[in-house]
Order: structure tokens, then sequence, then C-alpha cells
């Protein structure tokens, strides 16, 4: 079947039936498009769901999937009582229209200098996980039997093939893999060749920072922020300019007021860690006009974007990034399970070599019956069926969580929920200190991390991070009353505000 087409009041909308991409997506993309070229300006009114429905010949629910995904990013906004708008809060100067320069193959970098690599890691978790610990995926709930069927089958077929050394970008069938994926799922742009395998995400940051920085290159890092960043920055041998968060993400005119001229822009855009909200649509614009103007390079750290448990997973800065300055990084360690230690970067294409010889000196290759495993489970549809059970499961396990706080915990931790994630943050009452938490917690056999870990600058409320995701109802249930006993010792000792 052929395409349909309407002419709308604010935009002209075409969607394929032939294509292999949902129709709610389609409409989105067409829709966000018009936005930031501004062929849909700020404040203008949208027809209804209805009216976009019956117009382009599709199921209301189409219509108002696209429209709860732009609302989610900020593109749209809800006016009670008078329909659906472009948001006002789109700075026009920030919606250009640019062609993305096309991808070429390997190029050089313009001299980009490599620097000496110092390992440091965040930290080491050992032993089977125990509650709350933190970025452990469900592992009960692996198929666990699958994958060994899988396993089995590339080691009978293939062992000739996979026992040699291989291509250091990583097996090209996962690439490719891993590109449509992320395409599809996440709006990123780019093709295999822009990819590269990794083993795992600290890998990829420490590839990252050791190729583009050169000793006191400032870098802007959240605050508080992942710990592994700090440490890779810290490695290259950067200036950490800590850069507030608040409600809308990365505080860009605080980051400014502390450096204006950064070499490189660390950020979790789609779920800031350890605090877990998004970076709104203006501040990515905005953050994309800095780089491009200062020549700064952004790490897109999209490390669980995959758990989003209302609406859909939201697009990727990368995405929106028409001047190659964000560099891409996530991995399957969370996703899937710790010790497969794959992840991966998708670099611009003008540092894919520099970027590609830093991979070479850090490790020749990942393993090749991993990669050529999680391909086959990706093609063949595993993967996507995997991350919808665990996406549903993993929001029950929320709540589970969110009730036994409630119950059990009620003036010791104010546990909030959230949108996104493996992990809550729960809130000490003013005055008592996380460390302290943390310490009793831990002796009563409770795994929790202080908010203040993750901090350069002091935090004005203690806070403790608690992973859900692989631990079953009772084991939730029984580790927060744990919890409550521990917190009470510090709670009450704490001195009034």
């Amino acid at each position: 079947m052929g395409k349909i087409a309407t002419s709308l009041p604010t935009a002209t909308v075409a969607l394929d039936r032939s294509s292999s991409t949902a129709l709610y997506r389609q409409l989105y993309n067409q829709l966000r498009e018009a936005i930031l070229s501004a062929r849909l300006p700020a404040g203008t009114r949208l027809l209804s769901s209805r009216e976009f429905a019956d117009d382009l010949g599709i199921a209301r629910n189409t219509v108002l999937n696209a429209f709860e995904q732009l609302y989610a990013e900020s593109y749209l906004e809800r006016r009670v009582g008078d329909g659906t708008y472009v948001s006002a809060q789109l700075p026009e100067d920030l919606l250009r229209v640019k062609s993305p320069r096309p991808v070429r193959e390997r190029s050089n970098t313009n001299g980009q200098p490599v620097s000496n690599f110092m390992p440091i890691g965040p930290g080491n978790y050992i032993g089977p996980p125990r509650p709350f610990r933190t970025g452990t995926p469900a592992l009960d709930a692996f198929p666990c039997k699958l994958w060994g069927r899988l396993l089995a089958r590339r080691w009978s077929n293939s062992a000739a093939a996979i026992l040699p050394y291989s291509d250091s970008a990583g097996y090209l069938p996962l690439r490719k893999a891993i590109a449509s994926y992320l395409s599809t799922t996440r709006g990123v742009r780019c093709t295999p060749e822009q990819l590269i395998i990794t083993c795992g995400s600290q890998h990829a940051l420490e590839i990252v920072t050791r190729t583009l920085l050169q000793s006191g290159d400032a870098a802007w890092i959240e605050d508080p922020g992942f710990l592994g960043a700090r440490a890779a920055l810290t490695a290259a041998g950067a200036r950490l300019i800590p850069v507030p968060v608040d409600a809308d993400g990365l505080n860009i005119s605080a980051g400014l007021a502390h450096c204006a001229e950064p070499r490189m822009i660390y950020v979790t855009p789609s779920h800031q860690y350890p605090l877990g909200m998004t970076l709104t649509l203006s501040r990515r614009l905005a953050l994309l006009k800095l780089a491009s103007k200062r020549a700064a390079w952004i790490i897109e750290d999209d490390y669980d974007s995959e758990f989003r448990y209302v609406g859909r997973p939201l697009a990727a800065l990368q995405g929106l990034d028409m001047d190659q300055r964000v560099i891409y990084i996530g991995t399957l360690s969370k996703v899937l399970f710790p010790s497969i230690r794959i992840g991966y970067i998708i670099a611009p294409y003008d540092l894919f070599d520099a970027l590609m010889r830093a991979r070479c000196l850090s490790g020749h290759q990942s393993p090749t019956l991993e990669q050529t495993v999680l391909a086959d489970f990706i093609s063949e549809g595993h993967f996507a069926r995997h991350i919808r059970r665990m996406r549903a499961l993993y929001a029950e396990r929320q709540q589970t969580l969110l009730k036994a706080g409630k119950s059990e915990l009620n003036g010791l931790l104010e546990i909030r929920p959230s949108n996104a994630g493996m992990h809550l943050i729960g809130w000490l009452p003013e005055g008592v200190d996380d460390q302290s938490a943390f310490r009793v917690a831990t002796a009563a056999g409770v795994e929790v991390t202080p908010l203040s870990a993750y901090a350069i600058k002091p935090q004005k409320r203690g806070a403790l991070r608690l992973g859900y995701t692989a631990y079953k109802p009772r084991e939730i249930w029984r580790a927060t009353r744990r919890l409550a006993t521990a917190l009470r010792t510090v709670v009450t000792k704490a001195p009034t505000p």
C-alpha cells in the first residue's frame, strides 16, 4: 500500500503504511522535524488528536502516542481547555535548519592528541547482589537457556571463524544490529561504520577522554553525577567543572558562570545519574549550540534509557546534533547481565579513526564469541522481547519498593517514584547525614549508596540511592524492614534543623 497524505494548517504529514517504522513514530518524527525547523513555530496551536486521526485516516491512539512522546520531550505543551500547542519555551535562535553532514568513511581527526591512559575505577561489586545494590538487572529473569542455545549453536557452527583476531571496531553484524536498534528506538543518527564495540561504558569513557583531552582541559560534569565519568576525566588530566542539576537537568547557565569555554561536557540527558530528571528540550538545544560555538565535545551517556515506564524511551540528544559534536555511549551490561562487558561508542565521523587507535591501545578487541551471540540475540527478536518483559517487571518492582517504603520508612526516608531507570532516590529528613545512614544500613546488611558520594560540592539534603530491579518482592520488603530499623538509630539522633 502506498502513502497517505494530508495538508494540515500547521504541517504537511505523509505517513507510509508500507514502512517498517510504526505510524506513531513517523508522525512523531515529522512533527518534531517541523518544530525544529520552525515550520511549526513556538506557540502554534495544533489540531486535536481526533482531528489529526480523522484527517490522516489513522487510529486516534496512534496520534495520542505521538503526542505523548512530544509532550515528554517538551516539544508540545497542553493548555487546559484550549488544546495542544508547540512549546512556547523553545528559543527561536536555537531552532535552526541545517542539513546533517553526510556520514563519510573513516577519516583523520585533524590532529586530536592522544593522552596517556591511567585507568581509575569507580568501585567494585563483589558477590551476589543484595538489596538495594544498584545497576544490576533482574538476573533471575534473564533467558539463560535461550542464551545457552545460541552460544552452543555459534560455538558448534562458527568456532573456526571466532577464534582468530577480528576487527577492533567490533563484529560487523552486531554493529549493524545495534545501529538499527538505536535508530528505531532512540532516534540516533548513525551507520555501523561509526560504531565501536567496547568492553562496557566505562571502557568507552576512558577511550573518549584520553583521546580528546589534554592535561588541564576544562570538562563540565554533572554534580551530583556518575563516579565513573569523574574517574575517567580525572585520569585524562581534565580540570573538572562541577555543574549543578535542577528539575530541568544540567544547569547550563550555572556552568557558563563557572567556565564559559569547556573542552568537554559529560551529560546523562535522558535520565540524569543519579537523580533521574530529564534534560529539557530547550536545554538540549542550548547545549548543542554551546558545543558548536565553543568547539566542545559532548559525551552523551545513555546508560539505562530502555527502561522508561511512562510513554516510550525519549529521543537521544545525539539525534538533534547537526554539527557532529556529540559522542554517544551505551552499554549492554545493565540491559542483559553485567559480565557480558559489551558497550559501544557512536563516534562523529571525524573522530572515528582517532578513537579506533585508542581502542586498539586498550585491547585489540572485545571477545568475539559474546559479540556473535549478542548479534543473534538482537537480530532474531529476543532482545526486543526481553526489554519489553523487563520493562513490565521493573515497573512492578518499583511499585513494590514504593509500597514497602511507604509502609516501613514513614518519617525515615521519603522514596519518590520515577518514570524511568533502575533505582530510586530516598530523601532523608533534614539534618540527617547520609554517610551515617549509609554506615548503619551497611552494618544491617542493606546495600545503599549515599547521594553525597556522587557529589563534588556539598548537597543541601542527604539521600540514599536504592536499586530495585534485581530483587523479588519478598527480598524488597525484608530489606526495607531492616533498613527502617537501621535508620531509626540515626534519624532519632539527628539535630533539629
